[in-house]
């Protein structure tokens, strides 16, 4: 019986696809679970695998092309077997997340870590972004002269400017750059969560003098240390835990509870943003959580994050610190009701019993969902997040696990 491929929906934000590349060519044979494409989604690139055997009777995408989750893109068949009517309706219900690959003709899962370098079969088209191979056509670059800095060398369209344009990282003035598919996400992502979301803020300065004696005594210690960021979380979780009330979304007619604490950690990527979370952390140590977080940022940057590991956040940490930003807010991205900016730690001067003194200082803002939470709430919130950090004993007790 005839399979057809589709362009699969692996998040609930992913309206569309782009197919980068074929592994299988027309009349080839291909084996249930092989990979047959790779695709691009808003936050990662993965590889297309064929869930039925046989030949791949019919192309219907080219590389490099844009389309919508749910579009037929190849149909498997037997040799002999009549395809018309698996080509009679282009598009159907993707599969999502949770059906698994029986869903459709194809499942999709993110690739390992990148490797060092591509191998380029002679004659074989260049491992490339679509925007690059855009860009490359335009300005009469051929790609094949190129190295890739893309995961598994690929070429992203920064090589190709850098071709044009040695000296700078920008496109030519007066150039219209297309949208990737994670900045697509981003723009949709960003107009539900601020136009409907009655957003209101608290912002305070936390003293971060013992918080960062922590992490000294694990340099010295020759561990691998945490950073800041993961102390960070490791006190958000702290803080829900006495106050769970802010591990809550809105769903139009309930607050909902979470028991577990996901926390979601932004990080920039070349296309946007996008936000691996670490699971469960009120269970798990400093250690364990910056062990997780470290893996899973280099992954996020990587572009290799399966769907499970950047969706469903509870809380959210956004930190711009490293970047010399004192203040700035957070948008919420649903269903978090709560999210916390941090800034930078500054060296200022501090009244301390009526002497001025030097102190490490960091601000850090909450943005909060106003139906779900109130000015009170996470004010209580916020006050015991500060105390964590000030008092740092806790970020290093052991966790007692149920």
């Amino acid at each position: 019986m005839a399979s057809r491929v589709v362009m699969p929906k692996l998040t609930d934000t992913m309206e569309e696809g782009v197919l980068l590349a074929w592994k299988k060519r027309e009349g080839e044979q291909v084996h249930a679970g092989e990979v047959i494409a790779e695709i691009e989604t808003d936050k990662a690139v993965m590889d297309l695998e064929a869930f039925a055997p046989g030949l791949l009777r019919k192309i219907l995408v080219r590389e490099g092309e844009t389309v919508a989750s749910g579009t037929l893109i190849a149909v498997i068949a037997d040799a002999d077997e009549d395809i018309a009517s698996a080509l009679s309706d282009g598009v159907v219900a993707a599969p999502s997340i949770g059906n698994g690959p029986k869903a459709g003709a194809a499942a999709v899962k993110s690739e390992g870590p990148a490797r060092a370098q591509t191998v380029r079969p002679e004659g074989g088209r260049p491992f490339a972004s679509p925007r690059a191979k855009a860009l490359a056509a335009e300005r009469s670059i051929d790609l094949a002269t190129l190295t890739g800095t893309g995961p598994g060398g690929r070429i992203l369209e920064e090589d190709v400017v850098a071709a044009l344009a040695p000296a700078t990282s920008l496109l030519p003035v007066g150039t219209d750059q297309p949208l990737s598919q994670m900045r697509k996400a981003i723009a949709r992502a960003t107009v539900q969560s601020k136009a409907p979301v009655p957003h209101f803020y608290l912002t305070v300065e936390i003293d971060m003098e013992q918080a960062e004696q922590v992490r000294d005594e694990f340099k010295q210690s020759r561990q691998p240390h945490p950073s800041l960021t993961d102390v960070l979380i490791k006190a958000a979780a702290l803080a829900i835990l006495r106050h769970p009330e802010v591990n809550v979304s809105f769903t139009g007619d309930a607050i909902r509870r979470y028991a577990q604490i996901d926390i979601g950690v932004a990080v920039g990527t070349e296309d946007g943003l996008i936000t691996p979370v670490i699971r469960n952390c009120g269970e798990k140590t400093l250690a364990e959580i910056s062990t997780e977080s470290r893996l899973l940022i280099e992954r996020a940057r990587q572009k290799r994050l399966q769907p499970d590991e950047y969706t469903g956040a509870t809380f959210a940490i956004s930190n711009l610190g490293m970047f010399d930003v004192d203040h700035f807010i957070a948008l919420l991205m649903p269903p978090q009701a709560a999210a916390i900016a941090v800034g930078a730690i500054r060296d200022v001067p501090v009244v301390a019993k009526g002497s001025v003194v030097a102190g490490r200082r960091m601000k850090v803002t909450l943005s909060c969902d106003h139906r779900a939470l109130d000015g009170l709430t996470g004010a209580q919130f916020l006050k015991e997040f500060k105390r964590v950090l000030e008092h740092p004993q806790e970020l290093v007790a052991p966790v007692v696990k149920p």
